[in-house]
């Protein structure tokens, strides 16, 4: 019976900006390492303090407005920051800004 009727647990996360809670793998991770630096962390795999938010500018720009973002990793985060992530988010997804 080994192997029958098993599911595989599913880690769910909840996204920052839109609050929903969703699959880990659908969502990004923003983190401040050990060192104090908040970046995005696209292998979810990083040392250091985490936060989710899907992968759409929107969702990010509600984490940050609403300083969801800023308690979550426990630093207040620049606007320079927060450029660079998203930025990263949008070549992540293929997309260009301009």
């Amino acid at each position: 019976m080994k192997g029958r009727g098993t599911r595989r647990h599913i880690p769910m996360r909840l996204c920052l900006g839109c609050e929903e809670s969703k699959p880990k793998r659908e969502l990004v991770r923003i983190v401040r390492t050990p060192d104090g630096l908040v970046e995005l962390d696209l292998t979810g795999k990083r040392s250091g303090r985490g936060a989710y938010v899907c992968p759409q500018e929107s969702c990010l720009e509600k984490a940050a407005k609403g300083k969801r973002l800023d308690k979550a990793l426990g630093k207040e985060i620049g606007p320079e920051v927060l450029a660079a992530i998203r930025e990263k988010i949008a070549r992540a997804r293929g997309v260009t800004l301009g």
